[in-house]
């Protein structure tokens, strides 16, 4: 008898050409795909025509599953199938709560494979040109959460806004006016920010402010979850900053 396993996924930022061979041959393999709101379904055709293909999608406001209906969900597929895909966006181990499902697995006596995926915290600054870490302007970055499982902001938020580091904060524009103000009351009033929605996918959208100025920005341009939210000096290496800059200086009488 062929022992079940779960295949924790990484579905990548958005993009499906950016995730990895080994995903690929797993969805292939597939005898059920359990599916993300984060994992594009352009993914979807990868799996064989008999596999049974399900949405479990969770979204801010929007939760189809809770997480322990999920975990149970899987518990009860292992009865019936031996190839038991979960598709995650992003990284499996990054906000995924990946180890919750582990725990439900092994349980029932499933064995466990982890197969990584591209986070859009590295991604997603990175199609935009924006660096995490740049030589002369830091050293070091954040990735944090904008809230606690209590839907309190998270105490990393204060820490990381005292730093020199490049903070990416992923599922916080509910929390965005009040994480920008913790940013001005460390002093940060003029750091540049960058909030990307749908990165890496065709419906990008993207703006630039400062920490005092992006909530307005936002708004105005619409800008809604899933994004990701990146406060740093090297935003000010996106070309559209850089193409301002130039601007001026060419305007500037001589």
């Amino acid at each position: 008898m062929s022992t079940t396993r779960l295949f924790l996924v990484g579905a990548g930022p958005g993009d499906p050409e950016l995730i990895t061979l080994k995903a690929v041959r797993v969805l292939q393999e597939a005898d059920v795909i359990l599916y993300d709101a984060l994992a594009n379904p352009a993914l979807l055709p990868y799996a064989h025509p008999s596999c049974h293909v399900e949405f479990v999608g969770k979204r801010f406001g929007c939760h189809t599953l809770s997480q322990q209906e999920i975990n149970l969900r899987i518990m009860e597929l292992s009865q019936q199938y031996t190839r038991i895909v979960r598709l995650k966006g992003g990284d499996p181990f990054v906000f995924g709560r990946a180890q919750e499902e582990i725990e439900a697995a092994e349980s029932v006596g499933m064995e466990v494979e982890i197969i990584p995926g591209i986070s859009s915290a590295l991604a997603v600054p990175a199609s935009q040109r924006i660096p995490l870490t740049c030589r002369g302007i830091n050293e070091s970055f954040w990735v944090t959460t904008g809230t606690t499982a209590q839907g309190e902001i998270s105490p990393d938020i204060f820490w990381a806004a005292q730093s020199s580091a490049t903070v990416i904060i992923l599922m916080a524009m509910s929390k965005l006016e009040a994480i920008m103000d913790i940013f001005q009351q460390c002093g940060k009033s003029k750091t540049p920010v960058a909030i990307i929605q749908n990165g890496t996918r065709p419906n990008e959208k993207m703006v630039i402010g400062t920490t005092r100025d992006i909530q307005f920005k936002v708004e105005n341009a619409g800008i809604s979850n899933p994004a990701i939210i990146i406060v740093g000096e090297v935003v000010k290496l996106h070309r559209t900053h850089l193409s301002s800059i130039i601007q001026e200086a060419t305007l500037k009488p001589s």
